[in-house]
């Protein structure tokens, strides 16, 4: 079967079209407002040569960041619940902290057998122009390291709702169609 030289959609990707859902806390996902697909790097292996060295494709990719924006719900729920993973992860009060964390609902990983409920699966559902489901962005294995500040100030003059921004480390992630084939 030929392949087609030309686009046969000719409508564009809209940046405003998406969906984020978090196994973990799905309150998250429910007031997320900005997602990215990250970045890919292919590092680059260097080959001698008595002329002149040449560069060649480098054989492990290195994935950037999942950086995820979401406004924050008047009781902090959806903010804490990414605190809490944190907190347990890092363990900063007491040792249990990461033991109460393994302990709560098990998360299945294929990396990590020992305390699997430290990992997140995240599907980010990218839509049409018309609002309707196109294709996704399954990461696997994810955990947050980096939650942004809560800053109050009375001296603003116009209500700006709280947004958090949650960065997340993940093994890998696929871009695929909604049953899961890959595009």
């Amino acid at each position: 079967m030929a392949r087609a030289t030309q686009i046969e959609n000719r409508n564009f990707l809209s940046p405003t079209g998406f969906k984020f859902t978090l196994t973990r806390t799905r309150k998250v996902s429910f007031f997320c407002n900005e997602a990215n697909i990250p970045d890919l790097n292919l590092g680059i292996a260097n080959q001698p040569t008595y002329l002149k060295d040449i560069d060649i494709p480098g054989d492990k990719i290195q994935f950037g960041d999942f950086n995820l924006r979401f406004i924050v719900d008047e009781n902090l729920e959806n903010y804490m619940e990414i605190q809490n993973w944190m907190r347990g992860l890092g363990y900063p009060e007491y040792l249990g902290q990461f033991g109460e964390l393994a302990a709560e609902d098990t998360i299945k990983s294929r990396f990590v057998q020992k305390n699997p409920n430290i990992y997140s699966d995240g599907t980010l559902q990218v839509l049409t122009s018309s609002s309707i489901p196109n294709f996704q962005v399954v990461f696997k294995d994810m955990f947050p390291y980096s939650l942004q500040t809560l800053t109050f100030d009375a001296t603003q003059t116009d209500i700006q709702y709280f947004t958090a921004e949650v960065s997340f480390k993940y093994t890998m992630y696929n871009v695929t169609t909604l049953s899961g084939t890959p595009l």
